[in-house]
Parts: C-alpha cells; structure tokens; sequence
C-alpha cells in the first residue's frame, strides 16, 4: 500500500503541496487531475522523495525518506515529462538503464534474466523494432514509450506517471494503459499518473484525486467524484456539459 498522510512540499520554502491524504492499494490505478499548476508534478517529485516534505510518505509501511537510493528504486519508479536530451544513447540502452537497481556494480554484465526483462518492456510497449535506434532520432510519442519502458523494467512496486499520454497518439494512449492497468492487476502493482484527459481518467481509474492549489478537494471512487459540481468549480467551467455537446457530433 501507499499511504500518503498530511503531505506539505514545494520549492524554495513556498509550499506548494499542502496537507495531501490519500492511499492506494495493490491492484489499484491513481489518477490525480487538476488545473495547471495545482501541483500535480511536485506530488509525484515528494512521493519519489526527490523534493524534501513534512508529513509522511509510506510504502508498505516504510517512510520513502528513510529507505536508500537503490532500495528506493526497486519501490518507486518515476517518469517525468520529456524535456531535452542529452545523452545519444541506442533504445536498448535507455531501457536497460531500468535494471541499474538489480546490478551488482556499474560495470557488470547484464543477467540472461535481465536482457529478458528489458526485451518483455519495449515488446510491451510496442518499440522493440526500434532497439537499436539512437533515442535522440526518435519522435516525442516514440520517446514517451521508451521512458516508460525503462520504467517497466526497473520493476517497482509503484509507477509514478507525469502526463504518461502527452505525445502519443489515440491509439497508443490507449495501449499504453492497458499495458499499465494490465500490469497493475497482474503483478499486484500500484500506478500514480497525472492525467489531462478526463475520459482516459474515466477509462483508466480505479481512484481519483482532485487538486485545486495544492490542496486536495476530493478523493475517491471515479464515478463519485465526478458526480457532483466539484469539477466545474475546480476548471471554471461546465465540463459535463462540454462532454455532451462533443458526445452529440459523434451520434
């Protein structure tokens, strides 16, 4: 389980996140929506313990403050938004970086057991022709699927996802969430991931959180935190109203 209790962070003394409360089971996808800003990204930075916070951040019982990097890694795996390159790395590199936590040192070959892992994670998101291609040739939808395969195989306990779906088109959207939600359901695994689109939400979740200025303004079931008024007011505006006019050009 992931237990997240009275959670404050931010940057530079500014609080950004302010007393967050919510808990994820085995099994179970999050997804946590809001406006620009809210603070979704620096959520996920303090759960992956990279930002410092006050309160607590537990897997399973343990304080991520507490557990070392290598451990950590093994827990909690974390895919930002892509931003600029550095490093010309092939496909098969970038993914196999994942299995850095198993190693036994920077240099050791990789494991039969390991080149098997990270082969299963680019098959399971369609990018394994691409193997041996420089990461800094491919498009933006083909790198999103490729930081989220190194994702896989690091193999964590829980998946950190910051806007998993930018850059990608429809149908690899939603490829890539059933390859999660099938990840998650058949590994006993948990899935945390900042998501624009409220039909993928409505598609993909098991709970949903609602940020609104760093402050949660509902948690729970899908259906019951949509039910209400809480998305209009959160968005500024009639969002099932919004749903239905573009419902209707599809009848």
């Amino acid at each position: 389980m992931l237990e997240v209790e009275n959670l404050y962070t931010g940057y530079d003394k500014k609080e950004i996140i302010k007393n967050i409360n919510f808990k994820v089971k085995r099994g179970e996808n999050l997804c946590i929506v809001g406006p620009n800003g809210c603070g979704k990204s620096t959520l996920l930075k303090s759960i992956a313990n990279i930002l410092e916070y006050k309160g607590n951040v537990k897997i399973d019982g343990k304080e991520v403050s507490e557990i070392n990097r290598l451990e950590l890694a093994k827990k909690i795996g974390l895919m930002s938004q892509i931003t600029q390159l550095y490093f010309p790395y092939t496909v098969y590199d970038t993914v196999s970086l994942g299995r850095y936590a198993y190693s036994k040192g920077a240099f050791v070959r990789l494991s039969s057991k390991d080149t098997e892992i990270i082969i299963d994670s680019m098959k399971k998101v369609g990018i394994y022709e691409l193997k041996d291609k420089m990461i800094t040739e491919l498009s933006g939808g083909q790198l999103q699927r490729v930081f989220l395969a190194r994702v896989f195989a690091q193999n964590p306990d829980v998946i950190l996802l910051d806007e998993p779906t930018n850059h990608l088109d429809f149908k690899h959207q939603i490829e890539l969430l059933e390859n999660l939600d099938d990840w998650v359901k058949n590994n006993n695994k948990i899935v945390v991931g900042v998501l624009h689109d409220l039909n993928l939400v409505q598609y993909f979740a098991d709970k949903v959180l609602i940020l609104k200025d760093g402050k949660e303004v509902e948690y729970g079931l899908p259906e019951e935190v949509f039910s209400g008024s809480t998305l209009n007011k959160v968005y500024e505006m009639d969002i099932k109203d919004f749903m239905k006019n573009i419902l209707q050009k599809w009848a």
